[in-house]
């Protein structure tokens, strides 16, 4: 099993002013995202997005735009022959008790039930600390992507210890498939 759990903002697309993404127009890829993605895709991983959503729970916009900005993700991707094969999310605004927000691991556990992956066959890859921090309770390998556009004063610190940093999306997955398969599938193949 080769499965990359996905962070959306400011991995796949730029961090926007607002803070959140609630119409399709301010969805915008991080120049080489998509690409990235297409490589994974084609070297037989599994690729979804877990991702929190809190404009939801502060009725800033519906399900109905959030399908809306995830349809252009989706059509985008395809023209850069891209797939994400689901999007898992935690509609909860940050006050709200739930168990899906990230750091919890309810997502990442979710998405691991529904491919049947165990921990050490998971690659969690995002620009927040709380993605990671989800992936980490998972047992998952950790890759912490720089983003560029991130709101000033939201610096990440004191990663999640396995972590590694890489510049972009497009950068770690070039670490990643350097791995190869024999390496991947061992225990030891964190990064």
């Amino acid at each position: 099993m080769k499965l990359a759990i996905l962070d959306r903002d400011g991995t796949l697309n730029q961090w926007v002013d607002q803070g959140f993404i609630g119409q399709p127009q301010d969805w915008v890829a991080v120049p080489g995202a998509l690409e990235a993605v297409s490589r994974l895709n084609r070297a037989g991983w599994h690729v979804v997005l877990a991702t929190n959503q809190p404009g939801l729970g502060r009725g800033l916009f519906d399900v109905i735009e959030l399908n809306a900005v995830h349809a252009k993700m989706h059509r985008e991707l395809a023209l850069a022959g891209a797939r994400v094969e689901a999007v898992f999310y935690c509609p909860h605004a940050p006050e709200e008790v739930c168990s899906c927000r990230k750091p919890g691991a309810a997502l990442f556990e979710q998405i691991a039930e529904r491919y049947g992956a165990e921990g050490a066959e998971v690659w969690a890859i995002g620009s927040g600390l709380e993605h990671l921090q989800a992936g980490q309770s998972l047992g998952a390998h950790l890759m912490f992507v720089e983003s560029s556009g991130r709101p000033e004063g939201q610096e990440v610190q004191n990663l999640p210890a396995g972590s590694q940093r890489f510049a972009d999306l497009e950068a770690a997955v070039s670490a990643l498939l350097s791995l190869g398969d024999v390496e991947v599938a061992g225990e030891d193949a964190r990064p």
